[in-house]
C-alpha cells in the first residue's frame, strides 16, 4: 500500500528501510526516504507503519525497559 503519494513510498519501503538501515523515527524516514517532506499528509500513517515494524522486530522504544520491569 502506498503511504506517501508525493514520493511514491510504500509500507514495504518503510519496513525494509527500518530493518536494513535501523531507522527508528519519523525524522529518520523523512531524511532517508523523503516521507512527509512534501504535503505531510502521510506522516501519521508512516509513523504507524514504522512503530508496527519496530514492535514486530522488538526494537520499539521502551521494549528493553519493559522487559526489565517484567523480570
Amino acid at each position: 500500500m502506498y503511504v506517501c503519494l508525493c514520493k511514491n513510498i510504500t509500507c514495504s519501503d518503510i519496513r525494509e528501510a527500518a530493518a536494513r538501515e535501523g531507522l527508528c523515527s519519523l525524522r529518520d524516514l523523512k531524511d532517508r526516504l523523503g516521507v512527509a517532506s512534501q504535503c505531510g499528509k502521510c506522516a501519521r500513517c508512516a509513523r504507524g507503519v514504522l512503530e508496527e515494524t519496530l514492535r514486530e522486530t522488538g526494537r520499539a522504544r521502551g521494549a528493553a525497559s519493559g522487559a526489565l520491569a517484567a523480570a
